[in-house]
């Protein structure tokens, strides 16, 4: 049995947020921009907190209940229609109750099975594979695949930032706030493209974590360890080669050559690192959908916001290929579409 990706939305909070806009804010100069501009390479972002006020704009439920609905009704699909839903995150609203229950009663959708994944850049990944897998079970017709991330809420807008140390400053830059959604369905319009493969697999045994965010109960922080903490040398060194290798798994698993392959959608962690994993790569052929110079990493919504622009695109018989490293715990994942 086929899946079928029927529709996509995205939501993001909030206007978008320059470097500059940054900078004023946290009272750094135009040297601190030109070197976001030129060593992150990400030039805007989203946050769910606003600047000015610290007035949190919404909540990741709410902004999954949002994405969701433009999801289902870019599909023609009713939310009674949902068969299961299954959301990734890293950042949930709280430990419990599970925010995909609480996007659910947003979206008026009830008795149905309800997963929550909590994963980083891989997560959407995962979601995306668990629902595939249930629907090619036969159990279920529909589901409906989230995956969002709010990473400002870890982010003090008091604090100094030309104190903080190297790691943490990347932290700051790299991310934004957003939610993604996916339509999936074994209903075949003669449209959608198939979601041919996805796949995830831990390649951490033994290796350090190159980021950690972590979580603070009412004992507070008793170590003293900080928040966030990032390896972004780590990244550098060791995403490029992980992601050709998810690349050509990919094309193992699909039964593809590089030759066949129209779309690449890349890991979107900052305008650079992405420049330098695409040469990496050296798909040449295929076209590059990325969108992390104008969102950030939105973390798990990035695959739904390239799949987002992806859907417009492919053209009957055209094939794409998406891959995501999570280096957290160095996770390897990929999928891959095609329109018959």
């Amino acid at each position: 049995m086929t899946v079928h990706v029927r529709a996509v939305g995205t939501a993001l909070p909030g206007p978008p947020l320059s470097n500059a806009r940054l900078a004023a804010h946290f009272g750094t100069n135009e040297a601190w921009v030109q070197w976001a501009d030129t060593f992150i390479g990400t030039r805007t972002r989203h946050l769910s907190v606003d600047l000015d006020t610290g007035t949190v704009r919404t909540d990741l439920a709410g902004l999954a209940a949002t994405a969701g609905g433009r999801a289902l009704s870019a599909a023609n699909v009713a939310p009674a229609e949902v068969d299961v839903m299954v959301l990734a995150t890293s950042t949930p609203d709280a430990l419990v109750p599970a925010t995909v229950t609480m996007a659910a009663e947003r979206l008026g959708i009830n008795d149905v099975p309800a997963y929550q994944l909590q994963s980083g850049c891989s997560g959407a990944i995962q979601a995306l594979e668990l629902a595939r897998r249930l629907l090619e079970g036969g159990a279920h017709r529909t589901a409906l695949v989230l995956g969002g991330d709010m990473c400002a809420k870890h982010v003090d807008l008091a604090m100094d930032i030309t104190e903080l140390p190297p790691a943490e400053t990347v932290s700051t830059l790299l991310f934004g706030d957003g939610v993604g959604a996916a339509v999936l369905s074994t209903a075949d319009d003669g449209e959608a493209p198939e979601l041919v493969e996805a796949f995830v697999r831990l390649t951490g045994l033994g290796r350090d974590p190159a980021q950690v965010v972590e979580w603070f109960g009412a004992a507070g922080n008793r170590d003293g360890s900080a928040p966030i903490t990032e390896d972004y040398k780590a990244i550098e060194a060791n995403v490029p080669a992980m992601s050709a290798e998810i690349l050509a798994e990919l094309l193992d698993r699909a039964g593809w050559e590089e030759s066949d392959v129209d779309y690449l959608l890349p890991p979107q962690l900052s305008g650079r690192m992405t420049e330098r994993i695409v040469e990496h790569l050296g798909l040449h052929g295929a076209e590059e959908i990325s969108c992390v110079t104008e969102t950030a990493n939105v973390g798990n919504a990035t695959p739904f916001f390239q799949l987002e622009r992806l859907l417009p695109r492919i053209a009957a018989g055209e094939r794409a290929l998406g891959v995501a490293v999570e280096s957290s715990k160095w996770i390897k994942s990929g999928f891959a579409v095609a329109r018959a």
